[in-house]
């Protein structure tokens, strides 16, 4: 496996072109969807959105090892290709996306961490955009490495839910993207509540929009 991953979620509606298709073709295009975009990636997995949120229907998480000089052009080369010839159909609402790496808060991996290369998924998928202060990069290692030890305390009294942290700094708008599963929707919305009372919840400039997807094998997203 990489040593470090490219992971790019993004979510898509379909147009009116693809209502106005009858019922077979509808079906012809989602299989096609799934197709192209699975040979684009080298892990791929697919989410209905509707109804968690109103722009949206369906939300693809696409992965590649990023080691090499030119594996991110090569992804996106080749994912910016079957999304392009698919527009017609598919129209890119948001996306989010970066690399993963070790963490300089947490020693060693963790049996809750999401492996983008996994081939069973949990139940429900949630990611969302994520930046701290200016602050927070002003404060000392050590008074970080405090409040990061209660946050991942916390987190380690939900087992049932995983995390992957996907690093954007100069990237996107935002520094981080974080991505959970689980298969107990309300169980998560506990710990983000928990997390709520943590002193490093001082520090969070951004915590939105978040997406809540639910798994779709890809017989089931045809179908």
């Amino acid at each position: 496996m990489a040593e470090r991953q490219l992971n790019l979620y993004t979510t898509y509606s379909f147009t009116q072109a693809y209502f106005s298709l009858n019922e077979a073709d509808q079906k012809a295009l989602r299989k096609r969807i799934v197709d192209e975009v699975s040979g684009a990636a080298e892990a791929t997995f697919l989410y209905s959105i509707f109804p968690t949120r109103p722009d949206s229907d369906f939300l693809i998480w696409s992965a590649w090892g990023a080691d090499e000089e030119s594996s991110t052009h090569v992804a996106f080369e080749k994912m910016g290709t079957v999304v392009q010839g698919l527009r017609t159909y598919i129209q890119p609402m948001q996306t989010l996306w970066g690399f993963t790496r070790v963490s300089m808060y947490a020693r060693g991996k963790s049996e809750q961490d999401m492996d983008p290369y996994d081939a069973e998924r949990s139940m429900y998928f949630i990611a969302y955009p994520f930046a701290k202060t200016k602050e927070w990069y002003l404060m000392s290692m050590d008074a970080r490495q405090g409040q990061m030890n209660e946050h991942m305390k916390l987190g380690k009294q939900y087992p049932e839910i995983k995390q992957l942290l996907l690093y954007s700094f100069g990237l996107q708008d935002h520094e981080f993207v974080v991505a959970y599963e689980t298969n107990i929707l309300p169980k998560f919305s506990d710990l983000v509540r928990d997390l709520r009372s943590t002193e490093a919840r001082r520090h969070t400039a951004m915590d939105a929009p978040i997406i809540v997807g639910m798994y779709q094998t890809p017989e089931a997203f045809i179908r």
